[in-house]
Order: structure tokens, then sequence, then C-alpha cells
């Protein structure tokens, strides 16, 4: 019976069928499978209480103060600043892609509205000076992956709620880790740019350094405003989101590109996606639920003993399993399937919870740029006008940087636990 779901399940994905759909009629079907029908009547307790959880609800703030942000011209902004500061070294703007990118992570939270925000500004602004189409598409893509690992993650605050770990602790153990990965990729595009003889140098005109601070104030406000009331225990992470749809309103006045128009298109941009999450989370919980009676974290955990794998050598096998989930599957179905699984198994290891949540962030975010799927790639080459499968060629030297910069974050946790603990989250 198990496998006929497990055949059924291949078979309407396959077929294109909703993921969320598939996994939830694939746990109902478990359930009857492994003789556990008379439970099926708690399932919506379960659910609901799964999905009633307060800290979500900065998840729905969040996304619609990126919303907010990207339909009212801030990216404009930020590149200018950013230009100011690196542009005049070799590969300016692959440099200024990144930076923006780090800028724009702690308002978004998100990969994916990184991507488009910067496929619609830069790319095009990095084809006419000169780089490739597919080079220009690749660093943007590569550079996406900063977004949901400084604050404020989406993705983070999904795993704080499954794992009951303090969503500041986690926000505070993502800006080290994020910071290195976005210098550790501008010093690979340095080298990309010597080898390959990319433009930029002594020479290029910049935007004047403060000008283009004072114009962008209003924008770098908003990390600001979150991160300071988050970290600091000014606000919890919902208030601090509620705050930050404000600010983001307000900065949008200041630049002139709110209308009714455009907050009426923020609204209904975020109630789509709020829904479509809900509905995986949902499906997800189905799935949960079936597997906390069946025991499989505690039989993971039990195999994982058994064949030796403890500490390090356990953590760098989630890594992997993380890793190949996120090629495949929403990151939100993915957090809500196998952290419940592979979580506690973890911590049971000695793996601090808050650790493993950048490490897991990171694992699931690089399969946004990785293919078959990869969700930022697909953003980039509809942009860009790039071939999806030549854009993916450009960007593999990017990811295997980026997989080095996870092995140290894996193997060195005090690059994710320094802060937390001396703001003591620990």
């Amino acid at each position: 019976m198990f496998w006929i779901v497990i055949i059924l399940s291949v078979l309407f994905l396959t077929a294109g069928a909703a993921l969320a759909y598939v996994v939830g009629a694939a746990a109902v079907l478990t359930f009857i499978a492994s003789d556990n029908a008379r439970y099926l009547a708690v399932l919506p307790q379960r659910i609901f209480s799964q999905l009633d959880i307060f800290a979500l609800m900065a998840m729905v703030l969040f996304i619609m103060t990126g919303e907010v942000m990207n339909r009212t011209g801030v990216t404009r902004y930020l590149i200018n600043f950013s230009m100011s500061i690196v542009g005049r070294f070799k590969g300016g703007l692959g440099h200024v892609n990144i930076l923006t990118s780090i800028f724009f992570a702690g308002i978004s939270g998100s990969a994916v509205a990184d991507a488009a925000a910067l496929s619609n500004t830069l790319v095009p602004a990095m084809r006419e000076q000169g780089y490739t189409n597919q080079y220009a598409g690749a660093v943007t893509a590569a550079s996406s992956v900063i977004g949901p690992i400084i604050p404020p993650s989406i993705i983070l605050i999904f795993y704080g709620a499954w794992m009951q770990v303090s969503i500041g602790g986690l926000f505070a153990a993502g800006i080290f880790p994020g910071f290195l990965l976005g210098a550790v990729l501008m010093l690979a595009n340095a080298v990309f740019a010597h080898r390959h003889g990319h433009p930029g140098g002594r020479g290029t005109p910049v935007p004047a350094f403060w000008s283009s601070l004072l114009k962008s104030v209003p924008a770098l406000m908003l990390p600001t405003i979150i991160l300071g009331g988050i970290v600091f225990g000014i606000a919890t992470p919902t208030e601090a989101a509620g705050v930050a749809v404000a600010a983001a309103l307000l900065a949008g006045f200041f630049y002139g590109g709110v209308s009714p128009k455009v907050i009426w298109q923020c609204f209904e941009r975020s109630a789509i996606l709020v829904g479509s999450i809900f509905m995986i989370l949902a499906a997800a919980a189905c799935a949960a639920y079936i597997g906390s009676l069946e025991q499989w974290p505690q039989r993971i955990a039990e195999l994982a003993i058994e064949t030796g794998l403890t500490g390090t050598s356990f953590l760098l096998l989630i890594n992997l399993i993380f890793l190949i989930a996120g090629m495949f599957m929403d990151i939100p179905m993915a957090l809500a399937l196998l952290v419940p699984l592979f979580g506690p198994a973890a911590v049971a290891q000695g793996v601090h919870p808050i650790h493993l949540g950048i490490i897991l962030c990171l694992n699931l975010t690089m399969g946004l740029i990785t293919p078959p799927l990869g969700g930022c790639l697909i953003v980039v080459s509809a942009i860009s006008g790039e071939n999806y499968w030549t854009l993916a060629k450009a960007t593999l030297p990017f990811i295997l940087v980026e997989i080095v910069v996870l092995l140290v974050i894996t193997l060195v946790p005090p690059l994710s636990l320094y802060l937390p603990r001396i703001l003591g989250f620990l």
C-alpha cells in the first residue's frame, strides 16, 4: 500500500499537479495505509494548530513590506548608493549587483523578489556596459541567495515557527553568515572581472557618494528599523514587521511611487502569495502529523546512530539532503516536511537549533539557483531573456563558491552563534 501511495504521488507530480495537493492527498492515503484512519477526524484541528502560530503574522507583513518596496522604486536609489561605493572597481557593476542584494536583503527577505527586482534594473545596465547577458544574469541569481540569510528572512520565520526557536535569535544569527556570503561573492566577481576583462576600474564615472547617501536614507532606514527593533529587543518580529510596512509606505511617498493602484497591487499580490504559502503549510501539517504518529523522526535518529553518523558527519548528511530538496521543492514545503523529521534528530546530536536554522536556510535557498527547477533562475531567465540552461551553466561557478561558504558556516558554529550569544538570545 505504501508503494502505491509513493507511485501515485510521483505520477501526479510528473503530470504537473500542485505540490500542496499531492502532499496532502499522499498524507491522507498514508493514514489509511498505515491503519491510522481513525486519526483523520483530528486532522482539521491539527492543521489549524500548525497554522495558528503568531510568528507567521510577521511573514505576512514582511511579504507586504517587500511588495511595497519593489513597486515604489526603492531599488534604483539603492543601486545608485551601491554604485557610489564600489562602482569604480574592476567589475564594478557586478559588485554593485551583490551590494544591492545585501541592502535589499534587509528589506524584502525573499530571494525571488530580489532576483526579480534586480533583473529588471541591473541586468540591462550590465549589458549596456559590456557584460555578457549570461554573466549579468548569473551574478544576479547568485547574489539573490543573500536575501533570506540577512534578516528579515521569511524562511527563518518558518523555521522558527516549526522548531519553536527564537526568531530574534535566528535573525541575529544570519547577519555574519549573510555578510560573509556577500563578501565571498564579491571576491569571486573580482576574480572573474580580471580574468574575463569586465568593464570598470579607474576613470569609471560613479554617482557622488554623499548625494547618493542622502537620497537613499529612507530606503536604508528600513533595515535599521527591522533589525534594530528585533535584535535589541525593542519589538517582537511581528511588531517590527508592522512598523516596516508603515515605514515602507512612508518611503514610497517620499520617492513619489505610492498611488491607490500601487497599494491595491501590493495587497493583491501579498494575498496571493500568503494564500499559496498557507495551502502548502496545511498540506505539510498533514504529512507532519502522520510522521509523528509513525515516529519517523525517532527512526531517523536511530538510523543515524546505527550507521555511526553523529555530530558533524550527521550535519553534513543533512546539508546534502536539504540541498537536494531545495532543487526540487518549494522552500516552505521542504521546511515543513523535513524540519520535523531531521530537526529534532540533529538537536539530539548536539547541534544548536539556531545554527541548524542558518544552515538549512542557506541550503534550501541555494536550491533556488540550482537546476532542474531553480525558482530564481526561472525568474532571471524570463526577465533577462536568457536561455534557462545557459544561465544555469553560467551560475555554476558561483554555486561552487556558495557551497564552500556553506561548509565554512557548517563547520564553524560561532559564525552563526556569536551574535545571538552576546545579544542574550542563547
